[in-house]
């Protein structure tokens, strides 16, 4: 890193240091804000002052445009941590000449966290006046809300799948925010998220014992074999393998698969999981593990290499997700040739094609009714296609690794949405 400037942040009455770092990589310039005091600490979120964080983090970057002499054309913010910046643009920083033509694009990854907080961060925190909480434009309920004040407050909204963007709408998705939504429909799409090709790569990922390409299923065969040696599952690669990597919690539909595991383990099949999360649900896994231990095994932690080798030696990908604004495991399982197991929405929807049994298309399986007897008989079905039809499920397999979930065509919508507002 190179040391660009530095300069102070005023949040309310406290005068904040900000350090300005760049780096070049691949012909970008990348700029990163240093404050010891707000980040240097072991986790990203979860701290009583996350919202002094991010109202430090948002007024950082706006000022530090003007001091390193970088003015775009677009500014694009994402999530409730930087979601007030359009909002400032337009009410706090709207005096700065330069700054008045900047169009802002706001992007939702997950619409459940919002920021929400205290009216008074206005003036602690902001250095405004309160009318903006009075008028309604940044306020929902009785609190200021970052997310829905940079949804009124952006050029344009997008999320990070195209079913996703219309879910959000309605009452069952949207978090309280639907109407605010369906208000500002005509400025908000989705576009589906993508995963760095090369870096989930089967041919050369180095976390895994065993390379292997769409044609190289005795090759996938062996990765099966160190992963079911690995969890302590006796090996075979005639049993079917179901994985999940995952947060185990209910958004992702833990409990759901949960309620159905002792009918799921009444069959010959064999499952693993790899996660942390809900204490509860937790020790669910370990209970049933510990009563199945030929058929689950599971690892409470966050292991990246680990997650590879599920990846890679696994038949089955569970993601009954309650809700999934994207989601990337179920690429990245398919790049690895493990056949998602889905419940329809948000990003599943748009990434998965579940399987047709008249054409024999499809890369995975997908439920719709979030019910755990819709579950359980998709898993029976999946299960039931694995023995029965091996080789329709080497042909699903071949299917689902031929998919490309590159930043390729994600990237060009971007690039689309971005001239389409400068043509305004």
């Amino acid at each position: 890193l190179k040391t660009v400037t530095h300069f102070y942040v005023s949040v309310g009455w406290r005068n904040q240091y900000c350090g300005v770092e760049s780096l070049e990589w691949n012909g970008v310039t990348y700029y990163f804000i240093d404050n010891k005091y707000y980040f240097d600490r072991e986790n990203v979120y979860g701290y009583y002052d996350d919202g002094e964080r991010y109202a430090f983090f948002t007024q950082a970057l706006i000022e530090m445009m003007l001091e390193i002499g970088f003015i775009p054309d677009i500014l694009h913010v994402n999530d409730y941590h930087t979601a007030m910046a359009p909002a400032l643009l337009k009410e706090k920083y709207s005096f700065i000449e330069e700054y008045r033509s900047i169009q802002t694009v706001l992007t939702i990854h997950n619409l459940q966290f919002q920021g929400m907080y205290d009216p008074h961060v206005l003036e602690e925190l902001f250095g405004m006046n309160m009318d903006l909480y009075y008028n309604g434009k940044v306020r929902f309920g009785n609190a200021v809300n970052f997310l829905k004040s940079g949804i009124q407050y952006a050029t344009k909204v997008t999320t990070v799948s195209p079913s996703y963007a219309g879910e959000i709408q309605t009452k069952d998705f949207g978090e309280g925010l639907n109407e605010i939504l369906k208000m500002e429909s005509p400025k908000l799409s989705g576009i589906l998220n993508g995963i760095d090709t090369e870096l989930y790569d089967p041919q050369t990922d180095p976390d895994i014992p065993q390379h292997f390409t769409k044609i190289g299923w005795p090759m996938k065969l062996k990765n099966k074999a160190a992963l079911q040696e690995r969890m302590d599952l006796p090996v075979s690669n005639k049993i079917p393998l179901f994985a999940m990597v995952t947060r185990l919690t209910a958004q992702k539909g833990c409990q759901l698969l949960l309620e159905t595991l002792p009918q799921i383990l009444g069959k010959n099949v064999q499952i693993v999981v790899l996660g942390t999360g809900d204490p509860e649900i937790e020790n669910g896994f370990r209970y049933y593990a510990e009563h199945n231990p030929d058929k689950l095994s599971v690892s409470i932690s966050f292991d990246e290499k680990l997650a590879q080798l599920f990846y890679a030696g696994s038949d089955l990908f569970l993601m009954p997700s309650a809700f999934e604004p994207c989601g990337l495991s179920q690429m990245i399982a398919m790049r690895y040739g493990s056949l998602p197991l889905v419940h329809e929405v948000g990003g599943l929807k748009d990434s998965v094609k579940p399987y047709n049994p008249i054409v024999q298309t499809g890369t995975g399986f997908g439920f719709v009714d979030f019910h755990k007897e819709v579950l359980l008989n998709t898993v029976n079905f999946a299960n039931r296609l694995y023995w029965e039809e091996p080789k329709i499920w080497r042909k699903l397999f071949k299917q689902a690794m031929a998919e490309d979930f590159s930043w390729t065509q994600s990237g060009k919508l971007y690039i689309d949405l971005y001239q389409e507002i400068k043509a305004f």
